[in-house]
């Protein structure tokens, strides 16, 4: 049995809570107020979050105990491996890849597109063409190609680095929310009154609440991100669930309160009726000036930053822990000679984000959305897992060194189970509120027939390793035997 290639442990526990919160705030929750309120409302958006906030905490138990039990680089990769098997565990990574890098890809295109807003004489330079009509310059590429370089660059230096890093971006976005809200809140005119009505009057409250709810996997996925650093921790894995509930509990405040702050501007049907290019910044600029703007692209900035460096972390570290189970080239298991980071797949992933900007925003949305699917999956099987191991008594089947009494435990990793099959209906059940366009159904169906191909080509290769060196490779230990692994 081959030697096992292994992590440095260098992450500090307020370094993981950032790549948990930094990854969860993205640049939705600074581009997307005005949008989500027309569908809505204010107080639908806030109780959606809130709710969807919940839901994701069920979630995270399962998370925490599996992260615990086993802090190996990979996350659900590695849960779905524990307890459904080797294909199960390709499907998990195959999704979360995609979904990954689906998001460093988008932040990198939502910071061209916040310097299209403050500066487009600059950005809107060597127009190209025009994709599902949004026009695609030269210069957008530019910056989001530069911004993902610079970032993959930090990451291959270390992950001490990313992590400092990602604190401090944190720390300046909770800042500068707060700030704008409060400015916006003491504004002479502005205020709570013009956050009513409460809902859009051409749907139902209960309806307005559920399509905010049915996008909970996307706008609080990130706290996923926690279990790919796993391996790195440099504190005991029993940290891990209280920091999950920390950022989870803290981006839904900073949701919320990016929600107040543009509804309090002025009569909010006013300010999503505006048709803006960004009617966030468009209002809150309007209200309390140029020290808006720039407070709102500061806190903008530091999201997508958070978000590129969280997600450039999760995408390489699934990437190494796949090949270091051999489903993927032997490369993206290899560690840089100076930092022992995974290179191959920092550069991996920066490389083939690079090419999202090219297709323009709205077709990158597509693939996007349809990642969701992809999360929602890999959510699903984490409290699946945990589901399996924890147990209601101790019957015959009951193993002390891999299962845990916890009747509780088990209910709430059930509820976990059966939120993650509620947000996966919103997605694929015509009709509801979140349900794919036709563009992101098809994007679904290319990735899932490539995947197809993918495994078929390496089934034989992946089915030959013994199940004791696969265990060794993926959990770290040959005598760790899930219950019901094929």
């Amino acid at each position: 049995m081959e030697e096992r290639t292994t992590l440095e442990k260098s992450l500090k526990p307020h370094w993981v809570w950032a790549i948990a919160l930094g990854s969860s705030i993205g640049w939705g929750a600074f581009v997307q107020p005005t949008n989500w309120m027309a569908d809505a409302g204010p107080l639908g958006v806030i109780i959606g979050f809130g709710i969807g906030a919940l839901l994701m905490m069920l979630i995270a138990v399962s998370y925490g105990f599996l992260i615990k039990s086993f802090p190996v680089s990979g996350g659900e990769f590695a849960y779905a491996f524990i307890s459904l098997g080797r294909k199960h565990a390709f499907i998990s990574g195959w999704f979360l890849t995609l979904g990954y890098i689906c998001i460093v890809a988008l932040n990198a295109s939502a910071f061209a597109l916040m310097l299209k807003f403050v500066f487009p004489a600059v950005i809107e330079q060597i127009p190209l063409y025009q994709i599902a009509g949004w026009d695609v310059y030269g210069m957008e590429v530019i910056v989001a190609s530069a911004a993902l370089g610079i970032f993959g660059y930090f990451n291959i230096r270390g992950t001490g680095l990313s992590g400092q890093m990602q604190f401090v971006f944190c720390t300046i976005m909770i800042i500068s929310i707060v700030v704008i809200t409060f400015m916006v809140g003491g504004h002479p005119g502005a205020g709570l009154e013009n956050v009513q009505p409460y809902f859009p009057k051409d749907t139902t409250a209960f309806a307005a609440i559920i399509s905010i709810v049915a996008i909970a996997p996307w706008a609080f996925v990130g706290f996923d991100n926690v279990p790919q650093a796993a391996e790195e921790f440099h504190f005991s894995s029993k940290k891990a669930f209280t920091l999950i509930i920390l950022a989870i509990s803290i981006a839904a405040v900073l949701y919320s309160m990016m929600i107040i702050a543009t509804a309090m501007t002025q009569p909010w049907q006013q300010t999503v009726g505006e048709g803006q290019v960004w009617g966030t910044a468009a209002t809150i600029q309007e209200t309390i000036g140029t020290i808006g703007l720039v407070l709102l692209v500061t806190a903008l900035t530091m999201g997508v930053f958070t978000g590129l460096n969280g997600f450039i972390i999760s995408s390489s570290r699934l990437l190494f822990a796949m090949s270091r189970a051999k489903i993927l080239p032997e490369a993206f298991s290899k560690l840089h000679p100076k930092y022992n980071t995974p290179h191959i797949g920092i550069i991996f992933t920066v490389v083939v984000s690079m090419f999202a900007p090219w297709f323009g925003r709205e077709a990158l949305l597509w693939v996007v959305d349809m990642s969701s699917v992809g999360v929602t999956i890999a959510y699903f099987y984490t409290c699946y897992t945990a589901f399996s191991l924890f147990k209601v008594k101790k019957g015959e089947d009951f193993n002390p060194s891999k299962h845990v009494v916890s009747p509780m435990k088990k209910s709430i990793a059930a509820a976990g189970m059966i939120a993650s099959l509620a947000f996966l209906a919103l997605l694929l059940i015509p009709g509801s509120p979140a349900f794919l366009g036709i563009q992101s159904r098809i994007a679904l169906i290319a990735w899932i027939g490539l995947g197809v191909i993918f495994y078929m080509a390496k089934r034989k290769e992946f089915n030959k390793i013994p199940k004791e060196e696969l265990n060794y490779l993926i959990l770290g230990s040959k005598k760790i035997i899930a219950k019901n692994r094929s």
